[in-house]
């Protein structure tokens, strides 16, 4: 647990690396915490139970899901049972449609008995708890690493969670969002005018969290761009590129489903448009030359 503000802690995994998620506590005085987002595995969930414990002696009221993915939700059911789960509704429809499909992909992971525990409160633009003396808002910003993104804003504390929407110190991952819709999320998250950002993986930041985000994304576009006019595939053209500053980025990997995305939303595709999410995983698998590690 990293306090970043007075009532508002981080709760970081390194090194970020993938189902290294961040989590977050907000404690307010009057015993009702919200968690932002949980675990992948029940160890990692139990572990954050007893962080939580540490800091305040009243369990979590309000689970807040950012988004579907398995490493920031299949800890829920450890909390559930006191706490309500909140998310967006497209959020809660992918946690139904994906199951746990996750724990396949890497199955020699230690999951434990981790299971899909819906949201049972789901919004569809924003929404705001009031768990103290101060507000805690929730809005969806638009498409960006899925199509049900949710980020927690602080505006007393000037404190974002932007789940992974913004990655810190790791490769953006637009699989089933959208790079054109990440770029626009970000300039909105960029208006609200956060001093501590909390991104989705890797160490706490502030606003330049959200220009390194961006300035990867335009990078993507442009390989997009030059990939499609040379009639390279999304594959070949990750092969070919250089991505300069960008290259120590956790989970480079990324950039093959990332330029899926480009060049699909470069022929006209609208963001979140349905892509084959098998296929540009096994060529993301291709282009590492095996199945990226999971430490979860």
């Amino acid at each position: 647990m990293e306090e970043v503000a007075e009532h508002v802690w981080a709760y970081l995994q390194p090194d970020g690396g993938w189902c290294l998620n961040n989590a977050g506590l907000i404690a307010p005085g009057g015993g009702r915490p919200v968690l932002v987002d949980t675990a992948a595995t029940e160890a990692r969930a139990r572990a954050l139970g007893e962080a939580v414990a540490r800091i305040t002696p009243h369990a979590p009221r309000f689970v807040v899901n950012t988004h579907s993915h398995g490493d920031h939700t299949f800890g829920n059911r450890f909390f559930a049972g006191r706490a309500l789960v909140v998310a967006h509704e497209a959020a809660r429809a992918e946690m139904a449609l994906a199951g746990l499909h996750l724990t396949r992909l890497w199955p020699d992971v230690p999951w434990g008995e981790v299971r899909v525990e819906l949201p049972g409160l789901t919004y569809r633009d924003r929404l705001t708890l009031h768990p103290g003396d101060f507000p805690v808002e929730l809005v969806h910003p638009g498409t960006a690493h899925t199509v049900g993104d949710t980020v927690v804003w602080l505006p007393r504390q000037r404190v974002l969670f932007t789940g992974d929407i913004v990655m810190s110190g790791a490769t953006p991952f637009c699989l089933t969002g959208s790079v054109s819709g990440s770029l626009a999320v970000v300039e909105r998250l960029r208006a609200l005018g956060p001093e501590t950002v909390v991104a989705g993986h890797g160490p706490v930041g502030g606003p330049g969290l959200l220009d390194a985000t961006a300035g990867y994304l335009r990078l993507v576009q442009r390989l997009a761009a030059e990939g499609l006019a040379a009639g390279l595939t999304p594959l070949e053209a990750a092969r070919e590129a250089d991505l300069g500053p960008y290259a120590e980025l956790l989970d480079a990997e990324r950039l093959v489903p990332n330029l899926h995305r480009a060049y699909a939303e470069a022929r006209g595709a609208e963001p979140g448009h349905r892509l084959d999410v098998e296929e540009m995983f096994c060529e993301m698998v291709e282009y590492h030359g095996g199945l990226p590690a999971c430490a979860a």
